[in-house]
């Protein structure tokens, strides 16, 4: 059982900037957008758009025990305007609709069933507000948010915000949803760092990757 997690945000909030201290380290990025990253040097990986692929990739024992999905509402936001044009209407968009949230949902059951025990998945994705005023991650159309409840499937989420610093916001607030277990993080606004985030995680659930605690040779 893998261990996927969400990170939302509005667009230039740091949940791609977060990655930077990842360079280096045991760290796979799965883009779904080809664009540059926001920081100097590399993380290993691929872009890809292809649901079957992308799982294939999170169960692999070949990748790192870290990955990322970067932009990966865009997979969703594709999939629709692929299909949109073509599908018709009455009971084909239905169907179109359907096929969305099946696909994403499978993808985030995958991850947390079907990936090894010692693998964190980070799942990023854009924010959105409801006519409620809840702030939750951005989808297409109603079926994933009242039908499957996003957020129910991840016990993790944190969301990328920009102050006067960059943080990840760690429990719920400001009507956004963030979740996280009570001890896990020692305050509800940390660091935008992925790899501190990944690092806490694995010392909370017991599967520390030591790839990922090695430092750098100081030169004195």
């Amino acid at each position: 059982m893998g261990i996927p997690v969400l990170i939302i945000g509005k667009s230039g909030a740091g949940k791609s900037r977060s990655m930077k201290n990842c360079v280096g380290k045991d760290f796979g990025l799965i883009r779904v957008l080809n664009k540059p990253l926001p920081f100097k040097g590399k993380l290993a990986g691929n872009v890809c758009t292809d649901y079957g692929k992308i799982k294939a990739a999170v169960k692999s024992k070949q990748w790192p025990k870290s990955i990322v999905i970067d932009d990966a509402g865009y997979l969703i936001t594709k999939q629709f305007m692929d299909g949109h044009s073509t599908t018709g209407k009455g009971n084909a968009v239905f169907g179109l609709y359907n096929q969305l949230a099946d696909d994403f949902y499978r993808l985030i059951d995958c991850i947390s069933n079907e990936v090894p025990e010692d693998r964190i998945v980070y799942v990023i994705m854009h924010e959105d507000v409801n006519e409620f005023g809840d702030i939750g991650p951005k989808t297409i159309g109603k079926l994933l948010d009242e039908k499957v409840c996003l957020p129910g499937m991840f016990t993790i989420i944190l969301r990328a915000v920009k102050g006067e610093r960059y943080v990840f916001v760690t429990q719920s607030r400001d009507g956004a949803v963030s979740k996280s277990p009570d001890d896990m993080f020692p305050e509800i606004e940390i660091d935008n760092d992925l790899l501190l985030v990944d690092n806490t995680i694995r010392q909370y659930y017991g599967i520390e990757n030591p790839k990922n605690q090695e430092r750098e040779d100081e030169t004195l």
